[in-house]
């Protein structure tokens, strides 16, 4: 009934959409299995995609030729470019998303991809042979073989739902848990732990009162994640925000004694940086109030996401607590917020691929990693799906570095210092984040990625094209200089202090207030130079040539870096018998099995004096 496929991916969420995206487009004969085909790409959680630092990360995916990118345009309600206030590297694109709309453009689009099949069913088990992966065993007792396997589980390992005193299995609300995997993961030697996250409430928009709440629009140029160009909305939805208050808290407080988290029967760790309307209550007791974001879930449909709500209360409990915020004074629920805590794999027994090191050709990718959120999961699914495709065809693997993309500065981190709670991007987390800006990460990530086969022509045409339009505008800029009273008029209206002398365009623009369409309309000759080039270019020159010096000095950190990343460390090291090595060192060593001097540097738990010793050890 079924060939043997190159690449089996278990799930269908963010990270294994990605995944069979990718392997198929390689050309891997590629299966996709789910436990319901109804609910590929779902939105379990926010319908949103982006934020601080997840945004650089969906850029990233695009660049590559992944599609989270492309669907996150086709679906956007609403787009945003967080932190504009701030320098370049900070700034962060997030979409609103219609939920159904994201799932339905998702499914089109692994429907037609060439090499991809799709079943539906439950992996309950692994065929191993010789200490490698030759494909899995599903619910209806089907054996179906395969060269490598990508487990993209999510929350479905022995998941468990907690509603107050209720708790029941399952993977999401109304969806059954997956068993099978994690005992037998165990039993080959794998470590295993729980972790929890949380939904909010979803509310009936026509019983909530908007007149009560701050507006929050979208911003007028919608930029987007892709950088090819995708359908755009003409119109987009407004989402609104609301406030928590004391009498809210009050009535939360009385649940506390029903509470899973509160009572012990929630053992998993929540996420640190998402937690629970009830958490927010305990930890932040000097707040009056917590800000709710109010964010719709599609184009034509009522229903609500109350964003900044997680919650495992009784549902009563959050009825109550919902009638006394400002605008909800008379809302109707459709479901209520709900805990899950699930299974994970501590993400060190893992290799830069994604590769489990005790079985050969098994990959994990997601929420099974220990990571939250859907860009996160999107990213690992799509190196896991190239990798598994790399693999089976004996080609080089591939890796991306902390330098070249927030996709390796994650990587990195979980298999060198791994998780005991759900990790969440941050734009803090990458040391050479002016150079891993969202709008440079085509420039930086379709080369490469062209070299595998994976982004398309029309891709690389595009960076090469965007790239000699820089180079040629910055080179005849050179060329332009502008008299005191020639750009008077443009300084007065920016209120900046005049020239006193001509002086050249480049040295203008190094002024904040500045733009090369500003300066362009006082000068004929810039004008031409960039009339009809596209908006995401000019920002390139105007980025590149104000912050020209903090990404140089930051290249002269990476090749500082990169010196340690060259220095090998044999695969069959001995770190027994470096005696010098601390006890802790040398346990993170054994257990990480580092690759270079850099990797084993950055372990948690290993000092730089750990470092210094295998340096001169393997220099002798």
């Amino acid at each position: 009934m079924f060939p043997i496929y190159d690449v089996i991916v278990v799930g269908a969420g963010h990270a294994g959409c990605e995944a069979a995206a990718a392997a198929a487009n390689l050309g891997s004969k590629t299966l996709m299995i789910t436990m319901n085909m109804q609910t590929i790409a779902q939105m379990s959680c926010n319908p949103a995609m982006g934020g601080i630092a997840k945004g650089q990360i969906v850029r990233e995916i695009d660049a590559l030729g992944g599609f989270s990118g492309i669907v996150s345009d086709k679906s956007m309600l609403q787009f945003r470019m967080l932190n504009k206030s701030k320098g370049p590297a900070m700034w962060s694109p997030r979409t609103q998303n219609d939920r159904h709309l994201f799932a339905a453009t998702w499914r089109e689009i692994l429907e037609n991809t060439a090499n991809l099949d799709i079943w539906q069913d439950s992996v309950t088990g692994l065929l191993i042979e010789n200490g490698a992966i030759v494909g899995v065993k599903t619910n209806l007792d089907i054996e179906i073989k395969a060269k490598s396997v990508v487990l993209t589980n999510g929350t479905f390992l022995n998941g468990v739902i907690h509603i107050g005193e209720k708790n029941f299995g399952g993977g999401r609300i109304g969806e059954n848990k997956a068993t099978g995997i994690t005992e037998q993961l165990i039993s080959l030697g794998f470590e295993s732990d729980r972790l929890k996250t949380g939904t909010p409430p979803r509310l009936d928009g026509r019983s909530i009162d908007y007149s009560k709440m701050e507006i929050q629009g979208g911003d007028e140029d919608v930029v987007g994640f892709s950088y090819l160009k995708t359908d755009k909305p003409t119109s987009q939805r407004v989402c609104h925000v609301t406030y928590t208050n004391d009498a809210v808290h009050e009535i939360l407080k009385t649940g506390f004694g029903k509470s899973p988290m509160f009572q012990g029967r929630i053992q998993g760790t929540g996420p640190r940086y998402c937690p629970s309307i009830e958490d927010k209550i305990g930890r932040f007791a000097d707040r009056d109030r917590h800000q709710l974001f109010v964010e719709p879930e599609g184009w034509n449909t009522n229903e609500i996401y109350l964003n900044g709500f997680s919650t495992s209360l009784p549902e009563d409990v959050q009825y109550k607590a919902l009638h006394l915020i400002p605008g909800l004074e008379n809302v109707k629920m459709f479901r209520p917020g709900y805990a899950i805590e699930y299974d994970y794999f501590p993400p060190t027994q893992l290799t830069y691929t994604l590769e489990t090191k005790l079985i050969k050709n098994l990959f994990f990718a997601g929420q099974i990693n220990g990571t939250t959120g859907y860009e996160e999961a999107a990213c690992q699914g799509l190196m896991a799906g190239i990798n598994a495709h790399q693999n089976v065809h004996n080609k080089e693997s591939f890796t991306l570095s902390r330098s070249e993309a927030y996709i390796g500065v994650l990587i990195d981190d979980l298999i060198n210092k791994g998780t005991d709670e759900p990790y969440r991007m941050f734009t803090s987390r990458a040391e050479y984040r002016t150079l891993l800006r969202q709008d440079n990460a085509d420039l930086r990530l379709t080369p490469r990625s062209y070299e595998i086969g994976l982004a398309s022509e029309e891709r690389m045409l595009h960076v090469k094209q965007k790239q000699e339009k820089v180079d040629e505008i910055i080179r005849k800029l050179k060329l332009i200089s502008f008299e005191p009273d020639q750009i008077k008029p443009y300084f007065d209206a920016i209120d900046t202090t005049q020239l006193a002398e001509k002086v050249n365009s480049l040295k203008i623009l190094l002024r904040p207030q500045v733009t090369l369409n500003g300066m362009a309309e006082y000068s004929s000759e810039l004008a031409n130079l960039i009339n009809d080039v596209p908006r995401e270019t000019i920002e390139q020159v105007e980025i590149y040539l104000k912050y020209e010096s903090y990404i140089e000095k930051e290249k002269e950190l990476v090749t500082k870096a990169q010196a340690l990343e060259e220095l090998k460390i044999p695969e069959n090291f001995d770190y027994e018998s470096v005696k010098s090595l601390s006890s802790e060192g040398k346990q993170k060593f054994i257990k990480i099995r580092p690759t270079t001097l850099g990797q084993a540097g950055r372990i948690s738990g290993v000092n730089p004096t750990d470092i210094q010793i295998l340096m001169v050890y393997m220099g002798r």
